[in-house]
């Protein structure tokens, strides 16, 4: 596999707190500008060698038929999710990174805790000057949007589990229930779309070694050409 560390990753390593996740390593937040001088907002610089060993391991499991997709086609589902799914730049397409506004700090990210309803976490972020505001997210929070003028310096309390009604008032949200009637008509801040860049340079967590493909590959093509023979000789003779 190439290798090749860009001066911007260098510069990411030097200066960006990063997240550190299980699977996919440390994670940095940054903006990117392109080589054309687009501005990219949002961008998150991960390893390239974690991304490709995670894929191995997990193509692997569906060629051996423990896929985590349950469907038809678990392999060729495998393939398209890790080479044909999400928002990605090429790490050649940039020319220089700088910090995001909109990368919330890891110090206030940590205050934000708890699912509050099935695949929903909301809550309120209360600014020095007393506005509040409402927040919710399905997943993940790794860029969140904000209020004209404000920053996230600004914030000084993260009030878990609830949200601002249409009166102004910060109401609690009931854990593991429904979420309340009205909540649809507020106006709640979302995470913001982001851009992912694959990289060398950034170490990659140890991970499960998958096994030889190769292996995985001569039994999928064996049980490929089994099932067309049976088809083969199942169809009825032409008249």
């Amino acid at each position: 596999m190439r290798s090749k560390i860009y001066p911007f990753v260098t510069e990411a390593l030097s200066t960006i707190e990063p997240i550190v996740d299980d699977s996919y390593g440390p994670i940095y937040r940054c903006s990117a500008t392109l080589e054309d001088g687009t501005f990219l907002p949002c961008v998150t610089l991960q390893s390239r060698d974690a991304i490709a060993h995670l894929a191995r391991l997990r193509i692997t499991e569906a060629l051996q038929g423990r896929s985590k997709f349950r469907s038809d086609d678990p392999f060729g589902e495998m393939v398209a999710h890790f080479a044909a799914s999400g928002t990605q730049v090429s790490d050649y397409k940039i020319r220089s990174i700088g910090p995001s506004r909109f990368a919330i700090p890891l110090s206030l990210m940590q205050q934000i805790h708890g699912e509050t309803t099935m695949a929903w976490t909301g809550w309120v972020f209360r600014m020095r000057d007393g506005r509040c505001f409402s927040y919710g997210s399905p997943f993940r929070w790794d860029f969140l949007d904000l209020p004209d003028d404000y920053e996230f310096s600004d914030v000084a309390e993260v009030i878990n589990h609830s949200y601002v009604d249409l009166d102004g008032q910060v109401k609690p949200l009931r854990q593991g229930s429904f979420l309340p009637e009205g909540y649809a008509d507020i106006h709640v801040m979302r995470e913001r779309i982001h851009f992912v860049c694959y990289v060398d340079g950034i170490e990659a967590p140890q991970m499960e070694n998958p096994p030889n493909l190769s292996s995985s590959f001569r039994i999928v093509a064996a049980s490929a050409f089994a099932n067309a023979k049976r088809r083969w000789f199942s169809w009825p003779s032409p008249k």
